[in-house]
Formats: structure tokens, C-alpha cells, sequence
């Protein structure tokens, strides 16, 4: 038992070094792609003089530390966010609510009431009642807070690149970019409206906007968003034409919105592989003790049931985590 314990841990170790390997890899390739489609976008397109190509230098350096200060705030961002509550405060505001987290945790304890009333009541042995509980309080609320958020950012999405087109025409127009924004903020409803009327409240009180474009990324955490701030912190210290970024930002977001469809059609047969198989063993576990109650109850009672079952449960996991991350494609 000691030997199979071993050998379960090390693969355990083994699976989680090779995730840790992967995640790490894809976010340094999205910080290249990044830097290759903001420093790329039209400073390739005037080369023709010595003195332009100095400035594409010096545009490119401003860019690269730029990005550097921004990637610098992430990691500080991160660091806050350990500390619990500030994570937590984030999460509600990235779902788009502005209920104090007091609040979520109120709810997040009706919850768990609830899953252990359920479990309680549909004559669970103590054990999954007491697995329903931590779930209930834990995981429940928190998922339902992702969801509402990827909604939300998939919504945000959906007509940023139009919103980004009707800045530039405004820009074109002769209309000052904050004026920009407030007329984009009035015109598109939903997370759009919300957000770019932040901005230019923001900017309303004194924040330099590019700044304001900042703080408001951190609500809405996409690439998408930290590009559009990142152009206009460039604009602001390099004084760059902000309606060729904003008409190359859109045309490039809008390509990615594509991509993305296409890769989760692509990909769609093989998630719905994987949570059918994830599904199988707990389902099929609860209709046979539905059907036939007690037929199960020798694997939570004894201790090589439970060790059984826990060795089962951790390889199930880890094998479902390895085929989540094989088809979900980062674009």
C-alpha cells in the first residue's frame, strides 16, 4: 500500500510540473504576441527615411518599457491579490456586481446550507455530506462568479471592435478622445457603456486617461482591454496618430473574435468527450445506490474504500485537468 501511495504521489508531482511548465510557456508566448501586434501595427508601414526610422526606434523603446511597467503592475496586482479579500473584491466587480464581499460570503453560506440540507436529505453517508458543504461554500458561489464573468467579457467582446470604429470616426471628426469616450459610453449598452463610462469619470476627476484605461483593465482582465490602455499610454508619451491605433486595435480584435469562434467549433467535440468521461464515474455511482440502496456504502465505511476511491478520485482529476488543458486553445 506504501509502494502504491509512492507511486501515486510522484505521478501527482509529475502532472502538476508539466501543467506548471505549460501555463508558464503560453503566457510568455502571449506576452511576445502582444509585443509583436502592438509594436508592429503601423510603424512597419513608414520606413522609407533615416528620420522615420528613428522614430519607429524610439516608438518601439517606449513601447517595450511600457510593456514592461504593465507587466511590472501585473505582478504587483498579483501579489495583492494573495492577500484574499482584494481577490475576492475584484472577482465581484470583474462579474459586474458592487456588493461589498461581506455580502458574497453571506450568500456563499446560504449555499452551503443548502447543498447540506440536499445531501442531508437525499441520505448521503457523513463524509459527502461534509464534501457538499466545503462545496457549497467554497466552490458553488465561486463558479457561479466565473461564469457570470466570462458572460460578461464574452459580451464585452462582442461589440468592442464597433466601439473602438466609433471612437476613431469621432477622432477623425475633430472630437477630443475624451468626448470620444463619453459618447461611446452613452451610445453602447451593457459592459461596454459600463466601462467606458468608468473611464471617463475617471478621467473626469483628474486621471490622466491612459491611467484611467488601466485601472478600468483591471476590471475587465482580457488582452483586448490592457491593448486598448496600453495604446493610449502610448499615444500620451510618444504623441503617435491615435485613430490608426484605434482602427488597427479594432481590426486586430475583431480578427481574434473570429479566431476564437473558430477554435471552440474546433475544439467543441473534444470538451464534450471530456465531461462526459468526468461524468460517467460519479453518475453512474449514484444510480446504482439510487436503485439499489446500500450498494455502495462498503467503499465510504472501510479504509481501503476510501483510500480507493480517494486514489481513484485524485486520477480522475488529474486526468480531466490534462484533457481540459489539451482543448482549451489560448488565442
Amino acid at each position: 500500500m506504501k509502494l502504491m501511495l509512492l507511486i501515486i504521489l510522484s505521478a501527482a508531482v509529475a502532472a502538476v510540473g508539466i501543467m506548471l511548465s505549460l501555463m508558464l510557456s503560453q503566457r510568455q508566448a502571449a506576452r511576445d504576441r502582444a509585443l509583436s501586434i502592438i509594436s508592429g501595427n503601423k510603424l512597419a508601414d513608414t520606413g522609407n527615411k533615416s528620420g522615420e526610422k528613428n522614430d519607429q526606434n524610439k516608438r518601439r523603446a517606449a513601447i517595450a518599457k511600457k510593456l514592461k511597467e504593465t507587466e511590472q503592475e501585473e505582478k504587483g496586482d498579483q501579489k495583492k491579490k494573495e492577500k484574499g479579500k482584494s481577490t475576492m473584491r475584484e472577482l465581484i466587480q470583474q462579474a459586474g456586481f458592487d456588493f461589498p464581499v461581506s455580502y458574497y460570503y453571506l450568500l456563499s453560506l446560504v449555499s452551503a446550507t443548502a447543498f447540506t440540507l440536499g445531501s442531508f436529505t437525499m441520505g448521503f453517508p457523513n463524509l459527502v455530506v461534509g464534501l457538499m458543504t466545503i462545496i457549497g461554500f467554497f466552490g458553488f458561489p465561486r463558479i457561479v462568479l466565473l461564469i457570470l464573468t466570462k458572460r460578461r467579457q464574452k459580451k464585452f467582446l462582442e461589440n468592442f471592435a464597433d466601439a473602438l470604429e466609433a471612437m476613431m470616426r469621432l477622432l477623425k471628426a475633430g472630437m477630443p478622445m475624451n468626448e470620444a469616450v463619453k459618447m461611446c459610453a452613452k451610445e453602447f449598452e451593457g459592459p461596454i457603456g459600463e466601462e467606458m463610462s468608468r473611464i471617463y469619470e475617471l478621467q473626469k476627476i483628474g486621471t490622466p486617461l491612459g491611467e484611467a484605461a488601466i485601472i478600468v483593465s483591471r476590471r475587465m482582465p482580457i488582452p483586448e482591454m490592457r491593448m486598448f490602455a496600453t495604446g493610449l499610454l502610448i499615444q500620451q508619451q510618444t504623441g503617435s496618430s491615435l485613430s490608426d491605433i484605434l482602427s488597427n486595435l479594432a481590426k486586430v480584435i475583431r480578427s481574434r473574435f473570429q479566431l476564437k469562434r473558430k477554435v471552440k467549433a474546433l475544439s467543441a467535440e473534444a470538451k464534450s468527450s471530456a465531461a462526459i468521461i468526468g461524468a460517467m464515474p460519479p453518475l453512474v455511482g449514484l444510480g446504482l445506490n439510487t436503485f439499489n440502496p446500500g450498494y455502495v456504502d462498503m467503499i465510504f465505511q472501510t479504509k481501503s474504500g476510501l483510500f480507493g476511491l480517494s486514489c481513484f478520485g485524485l486520477w480522475m482529476c488529474i486526468g480531466m485537468l490534462i484533457m481540459w488543458k489539451m482543448s482549451n486553445f489560448k488565442v
